[in-house]
C-alpha cells in the first residue's frame, strides 16, 4: 500500500511551537520534582516537526478514529515531551500539565492509557517498533486504512535485540506505511550510548536491514519536514536518523552525562526560561485530520459443531488448531501468529483456512509479542502460539502488554516433563507461574480436546489477556462435545460420600489422579477427582468443598512448585485448615519417556498413590 500524500497545507509557525513546548517540558518536571527533561528536550524539533509540520494526520476530538495517524513513544521516559506537545495543540492546560507524576493525573511518569493520545503504554525500552509493526500490519493488512504509524526510538534503546527482529520483519512484509524516528542524542543513563554521535554507524545497519533511511540534523525543522516527506512516501519501511543534543535549549544541562532523569530546581528552571527567550504561552499548533474511515470486517458466523469419540486419542494441541479455525468464523477480528512452529502448535489448520489472517513471525519471540499488542491496540484479538518454554524470552513484552490492556490470547505448547525426549530446554516449567503473575490475567489448562475447544471459544469471547496450556502427547477424550468449561470452573470427576482425599490435577497430571483414584480404591481409599483447568480464576467453592468433605487436598502438576497449580489451590485455600500437598516437578529434568519423567520427578499415578496411602497414615 503506498502512502498518501501528507497533509502540507497546515501552516504552523514551527519554531514558537518548538519554544513553546520546550517551555512545557521545564516547567512540568521542574513542578514534579522529578522526570526527564534532557531526553525530552532532545526531541522537540523531531516532533514539532511531525505533528504541526503537516505531515501527521488525525483527529484530535477522537483519538481512537481508526483512519488516525498512530505515534508511539517507544522512549517512554520522554512523556513530558509528549504531554507538552498536546499542550501545544490545546489539549492540556498548563494546569494540567503541573500535575506531572502527581497521584490521580493522567500525566504519568511513563506514559499510559490514562492519557487518551496515548497509543501504547512505553517505558521499557526497545519495545515501541515491535507495536508499530503490529499497527503497521494491521493497516496494510488488515484493515486496508491509510494511516501512518510513527515511533520514536531512543538510541540507547537500540542496544535491545527486539528492535532489531521488528526491522527485519517490517522490511520482510514491506511495511512502507511505518517510520521510525531514531534521536541520536549520544548520551543514555550513565554514559555514553554504544555509537554516540556518529549516526552513519547506525544507519549503515538500519540500512543494511532493507529500510529507506535518512539521516538529518535533529534541530533543523526544515530538514525534519523534508524527512518525513521522504519516508512518507517511501516504498519501504523509513528510519528516520536524527542527530541531536541532549537537554537541547539550555546550556546548563545540553550534551552533559549526569543529567539523565534529573529535573531542574525552581532557580535552575528560572535561568532556562530566561535562556529560551521570550515564549508565546498563547500559540496553537493544528493537525490536519484525515477523512475517518471504518475498517471492513467479514459478517459473523456461527460457530460450526465439532465432536470426538470418548476415549478417542487426540492431542491438546492438534485439538487447538482445529479450535482455531472452528472459532474463527464467529469472531473475525481473531488473527493468529506464531513464532515458526506452526507445525508442532497446529496453528498450521489456521494458516490453511485463513492465510489472511495468519502471519508468520518466524523465530523471534519479543517481537511477536509486541506486534500482537500492536494489532490489539488497533481492535484485533491475536492468538500468539509458540512452545511455553519460548514465552519466557518475551516476558517483558507481555508484562508490558497488561498495561496497555492487551486481548491477546497466548498458546504455549510442549509443557513440562512430558514433552519426553526433547529434553529440559525445551520443557514448559515455568509458564503457569509467569502467565499467572500477570495482572488479572486467565490461565487455563484443558485435559482433553473438547476442554481445548471449547476453552478456545470461551476465551475468544473475553476481551483480555489470557494463556491456554498445551500438551503434547495424545491424551485420550474424556468429555462429551456438549460439556461447557466456563473460565472459572472445574469438574468434579469422582465423587463419593466416602471420599478421604481429594486429588486436584490438570491437563496431562488429570490422567495420572484418575489412574491413581482407581488404584486407591482398590485398596478401599476413596478419593474425589477434579480437574482444575481453570487456574486463573479457579473455582475455590469447589475446592473449598472438597476441603471440607474429605479433609485433605494432593495437586499435581507438571510444572515447577513454584507458582503453579499448588500454589494457587493453596492460596485460595489458605484460610481454612484443610491441608493442601502438592506433587510438582521437583528434580533437574532430563531427556526420557514421557511415563519415565513422569516417574522420576513423582508426579505418576504411582506417586499420588503413595502420598495418599503416606500422608493418610501420617493423619
Amino acid at each position: 500500500m503506498a502512502a498518501t500524500t501528507p497533509g502540507a497545507t497546515v501552516n504552523n509557525d514551527l519554531k514558537k511551537l518548538a519554544n513553546l513546548v520546550r517551555l512545557n517540558i521545564l516547567e512540568s518536571t521542574t513542578a514534579a520534582g522529578s522526570g526527564h527533561p534532557t531526553s525530552s528536550m532532545s526531541a522537540v524539533e523531531l516532533m514539532v516537526g511531525l505533528l504541526f509540520g503537516g505531515r501527521f494526520q488525525a483527529d484530535l476530538d477522537n483519538p481512537g478514529d481508526p483512519t488516525n495517524d498512530r505515534l508511539i513513544f517507544s522512549k517512554g521516559h520522554a512523556a513530558p515531551l509528549l504531554y507538552s506537545l498536546y499542550a501545544a495543540a490545546g489539549r492540556v492546560s498548563e494546569d494540567e500539565l503541573k500535575t506531572l507524576r502527581r497521584f490521580g493525573s493522567r500525566l504519568e511518569g511513563h506514559p499510559t492509557l490514562a492519557f487518551p493520545y496515548t497509543e501504547v503504554a512505553t517505558g521499557s525500552l526497545g519495545q515501541g517498533l515491535s507495536v508499530g509493526v503490529g499497527m503497521a500490519m494491521t493497516a496494510k493488512f488488515l484493515d486496508h486504512l491509510p494511516y501512518q504509524t510513527f515511533v520514536l526510538i531512543g538510541d540507547g534503546g537500540l542496544a535491545e535485540g527486539s528492535q532489531w527482529e521488528a526491522m527485519q520483519l517490517a522490511s520482510h512484509y514491506g511495511l512502507d506505511n511505518l517510520v521510525g524516528v531514531i534521536d541520536v542524542n549520544r548520551l543514555g543513563q550513565s554514559e555514553a550510548t554504544m555509537y554516540g554521535h556518529d549516526t552513519g554507524a547506525i544507519a549503515r545497519r538500519v540500512a543494511a536491514f532493507d529500510w529507506e533511511v535518512i539521516e538529518v540534523d535533529g534541530h533543523s525543522l526544515e530538514e525534519i519536514v523534508a524527512a518525513y516527506d521522504q519516508a512518507i512516501g517511501a516504498t519501504r519501511p523509513a528510519m528516520i536518523v536524527a542527530r541531536t543534543l541532549k537537554g537541547k535549549g539550555f546550556s546548563g544541562f545540553e550534551d552533559a552525562n549526569g543529567w539523565h532523569g534529573k529535573p531542574l530546581s525552581l532557580e535552575q528552571c528560572a535561568e532556562a526560561v530566561l535562556e529560551l527567550g521570550p515564549v508565546e504561552r498563547t500559540v496553537l499548533g493544528t493537525i490536519e485530520k484525515r477523512p475517518s474511515a471504518q475498517p471492513t470486517l467479514a459478517k459473523r458466523e456461527p460457530l460450526g459443531e465439532f465432536g470426538w469419540e470418548l476415549g478417542e486419542k487426540i492431542s491438546t494441541r492438534e485439538a487447538y488448531g482445529r479450535a482455531l479455525v472452528r472459532t474463527a468464523s464467529a469472531y473475525p477480528e481473531m488473527v493468529v501468529l506464531d513464532a515458526e512452529v506452526n507445525n508442532s502448535t497446529f496453528a498450521k489448520y489456521f494458516k490453511e483456512a485463513y492465510p489472511e489472517r495468519f502471519f508468520q513471525m518466524y523465530i523471534a519471540e519479543q517481537n511477536m509479542v509486541g506486534t500482537a499488542l500492536g494489532m490489539s491496540r488497533r481492535g484485533r484479538m491475536p492468538f500468539v502460539s509458540t512452545f511455553a518454554a519460548f514465552f519466557s524470552r518475551a516476558f517483558d513484552q507481555i508484562r508490558m502488554s497488561q498495561y496497555s490492556q492487551a486481548n491477546i490470547k497466548f498458546a504455549g505448547s510442549h509443557v513440562g516433563v512430558s514433552i519426553g525426549e526433547d529434553g529440559a530446554s525445551q520443557m514448559g516449567l515455568a509458564d503457569i507461574a509467569l502467565f499467572r503473575s500477570v495482572l488479572n490475567s486467565v490461565v487455563v489448562y484443558p485435559a482433553d480436546a473438547v476442554a481445548t475447544m471449547r476453552l478456545v471459544e470461551g476465551l475468544a469471547d473475553r476481551n483480555e489477556l489470557a494463556y491456554i496450556r498445551l500438551t503434547r502427547e495424545s491424551t485420550p477424550v474424556l468429555y462429551r462435545p456438549l460439556e461447557e468449561f466456563p473460565i472459572g470452573g472445574s469438574k468434579v470427576l469422582r465423587q463419593s460420600s466416602e471420599d478421604q482425599a481429594t486429588l486436584v490435577g490438570a491437563g496431562v497430571t488429570l490422567y495420572e489422579a484418575l489412574a491413581a483414584h482407581k488404584e486407591l480404591k482398590e485398596q478401599g481409599i476413596m478419593t474425589r477427582v477434579i480437574d482444575l483447568y481453570s487456574i486463573k480464576p479457579l473455582d475455590r467453592q469447589t475446592l473449598l468443598t472438597a476441603a471440607v468433605d474429605t479433609g485433605l487436598i494432593l495437586t499435581v502438576e507438571d510444572h515447577f512448585s513454584a507458582g503453579g497449580l499448588g500454589e494457587a489451590v493453596m492460596h485460595a485455600l489458605a484460610e481454612e485448615s484443610v491441608p493442601v500437598h502438592s506433587l510438582a516437578v521437583r528434580k533437574m529434568p532430563q531427556s526420557g519417556s514421557a511415563r519415565e519423567l513422569r516417574d522420576y520427578e513423582q508426579i505418576s499415578h504411582q506417586a499420588i498413590v503413595e502420598s495418599i496411602v503416606r500422608l493418610r497414615g501420617s493423619a
